[in-house]
């Protein structure tokens, strides 16, 4: 995400012209205007980046393992601690083995998020058509993990016994419309908290060309900087533990 001062930001009349939302336009790198599925674009750039962090820090970081571990090796090592406590803690110990996807998911996610925030950078996730993947792998994933492990059992998920029975069916039309929205929240949740953050430092950004306002715009530009760093690791975060509950609920969906 580019926080310079927009270069389209300019005295028209008596406001200023500036287009946060040009930040997150898909453009391909090698010409042309078309955008077709094998086109090669900035996000496709940008994804590959992460991808190349994710390796560098968890096995080239990690390669020299030492007792006394440097500090990429400590930081891979939180990172997998980290993740392997909240699977261990929402999911249970049926769901370790379901590790190695959550961490995948985990990274990319924190990753792409932290490496939006460089200037010229392009943010992955403020795009629904990558949270959109995502969570509907997840909600794939989980569902076929469901079925596999308990058969048509798993269906128990939506019958809520401890619920009086006049009220069952009513109930069971609310947790199946809630299942099947899953995808649409936890996409939109990551895609929607990434791009308004990223266009709101667009817009403050824009409004440092003007001299008389532009201290207090370097004010709110390094505030809501910061909170972007926070936002960056949190939506990563309730990524990674919203997959460990839909998990959870698939290998143990009796209420």
């Amino acid at each position: 995400m580019a926080t310079e001062v927009n270069g389209d930001a300019a005295a028209e009349g008596t406001g200023l012209v500036f287009h946060p939302m040009d930040q997150f336009i898909v453009k391909p790198l090698f010409g042309g205007d078309v955008v077709a599925w094998y086109t090669v674009t900035n996000v496709t750039l940008w994804m590959g980046i992460t991808v190349l962090a994710i390796f560098a820090l968890l096995v080239l970081g990690t390669s020299k393992r030492a007792v006394i571990p440097s500090r990429t090796q400590s930081v891979g090592e939180l990172a997998y601690g980290f993740i392997y406590k909240m699977i261990e803690d929402v999911a249970g110990k049926d769901g370790i083995k379901y590790f190695p996807y959550i961490m995948t998911l985990f990274m990319f996610i924190v990753f792409s998020n932290f490496l939006g925030l460089l200037p010229m950078a392009f943010t992955t996730t403020s795009h629904i058509a990558v949270t959109g993947g995502l969570a509907v792998a997840v909600f794939l994933s989980v569902t076929v993990i469901g079925f596999y492990k308990h058969g048509f059992g798993f269906l128990n998920i939506f019958w809520i016994a401890q619920a009086p029975l006049i009220l069952r069916p009513i109930l069971a039309l609310i947790e199946v419309i809630s299942y099947f929205v899953r995808p649409l929240s936890h996409s939109i949740r990551l895609a929607g908290n990434m791009m308004a953050g990223h266009a709101v430092i667009k817009v403050f950004a824009a409004f440092a060309a003007v001299l008389a306002i532009s201290p207090f715009s370097i004010i709110a530009i390094t505030a809501m900087y910061a909170l972007e760093v926070l936002v960056a690791f949190i939506q990563a975060y309730v990524f990674a533990i919203l997959t460990c509950v839909y998990l959870k609920d698939a290998l143990h969906p009796h209420h």
